[in-house]
């Protein structure tokens, strides 16, 4: 038994069939069209990924830090005036953040916040036997930094264990001292303080000059290393959507009065350079959504003009204007419908190829791409709707044909 079929379909289906090379070449670029969009997307979008990870991997989202001291000028108690003298700035030094507890339970109640840790930052110098290094001196507490910076991930040699006794250092560091796991250097702070510590893990940072300076402790082990009893320089925060980091960071500000710099703030080139990627991605897409869209309605123009005799003697049969209007309008939905099906397969077979071949002297991903459904669905209901659109003006002048003018031709 035969189904029954609108009109419509039964019909656009016929043109698009009796004009085969015409459909295979318009679909065929339509294909191309919607595969440059879905593998560009999906590249450049694995690129920004791996860039941002690469930025994030040894830092906070935002960083909380005290306010800055500032010089006052004098002023004269009897005329009111500036005295004649300079004001040169204060040198900074290393100070709490003031009522900070109080501080880290009003960070953790905004919902865009996922993890606040407290740390105790500052310089030392590292000796061991004749040789000496300056270092960065940064104490947390594991549970919470972990889950910011994921250190256990980064060792080469050892654990990540933070007792009071124990440090972490970089590998270019261990390198320079002759250090390795279960070895005893001493620190030395610019207050005067010392401290001889074991070293429990190697880590690698991806970055020299962090392996170089780089060290962990625990936090009250920093504490009092660095004279900052009970107190910390700094809170490391991380947000839901790393976007939005600069937005919650001004927030903190205007809720707490602490200096909040994001991730944003301090890498602005970088950022800048992001935001130049996505618009030239936008626009690579918008001009090659725009060739498709011009294929699309010449072809059916094309169309109108070559079935003006077929769709005259459908008029003169009592056919009405609309349903020539969805006739053309069908057959633009289905050649977008078609090319973004075809061009979405070609897509994921050229990311696929990509991601197989592309590969660094370490054996992984120049540049990891994830074959996302959303991306698919964006691109056939895209393609689709430009589809449409595209058939808007080539369906209103068939539908406009007036049935005896276009029977004779």
């Amino acid at each position: 038994m035969k189904t029954w079929q609108p009109f419509e379909w039964i019909v656009a289906s016929r043109f698009l069939r009796e004009g085969r090379w015409q459909t295979v070449f318009i679909v065929g670029g339509v294909a191309i069209g919607v595969a440059v969009i879905v593998f560009m997307s999906a590249l450049l979008s694995g690129l920004q990924a791996n860039f941002i990870r690469r930025v994030l991997t040894a830092q906070a989202h935002i960083q909380l830090l005290p306010p800055k001291e500032t010089a006052r000028p004098l002023r004269s108690q009897e005329a009111g005036v500036l005295q004649d003298a300079t004001v040169q700035a204060p040198l900074q030094r290393l100070k709490s953040i003031d009522q900070w507890q109080a501080v880290a339970a009003q960070i953790c109640a905004l919902p865009q916040v996922l993890v606040v840790s407290p740390a105790a930052t500052g310089s030392a110098l590292v000796v061991r036997g004749d040789a000496s290094r300056a270092i960065s001196v940064v104490g947390v507490e594991p549970e919470q930094y972990f889950r910011i910076v994921s250190l256990p991930d980064k060792l080469v040699r050892g654990s990540a264990r933070l007792n009071g006794g124990d440090i972490l250092i970089g590998t270019e560091l261990a390198s320079d001292l002759g250090l390795d796991v279960a070895d005893k250097l001493r620190l030395t702070a610019a207050s005067g303080a010392d401290n001889v510590l074991t070293v429990s893990g190697i880590f690698d940072l991806g970055n020299k000059g962090a392996n170089q300076r780089t060290t962990y402790l625990a936090l009250h082990t920093a504490q009092s290393l660095l004279k900052l009893q009970g107190g910390v320089s700094s809170l490391d925060v991380t947000v839901r959507d790393v976007y939005a980091a600069e937005d919650v960071a001004q927030r903190i500000t205007a809720l707490t009065g602490v200096q909040a710099d994001s991730w944003i703030k301090t890498n602005a080139q970088f950022f800048s350079a992001v935001q130049a990627q996505v618009s030239a991605n936008t626009a690579i897409r918008f001009f090659v959504g725009l060739s498709v869209a011009f294929g699309i309605a010449s072809v059916l123009f094309v169309s109108v003009v070559q079935k003006s005799r077929e769709i005259g003697i459908l008029r003169a049969m009592g056919v009405s204007r609309g349903r020539i209007l969805r006739l053309f309008l069908l057959q633009g939905g289905l050649l977008g419908l078609a090319g973004s099906a075809a061009g979405s397969a070609i897509g994921a077979a050229a990311l696929v190829l990509w991601r197989e071949m592309a590969r660094g002297p370490d054996g992984l991903p120049l540049v990891p791409v994830t074959l996302q459904a959303a991306l698919f669905l964006a691109a056939l209901g895209l393609a689709s709707v430009t589809g449409l659109l595209a058939a808007v003006a080539p369906a209103l002048r068939a539908a406009r044909l007036d049935p005896v003018v276009a029977i004779r031709g």
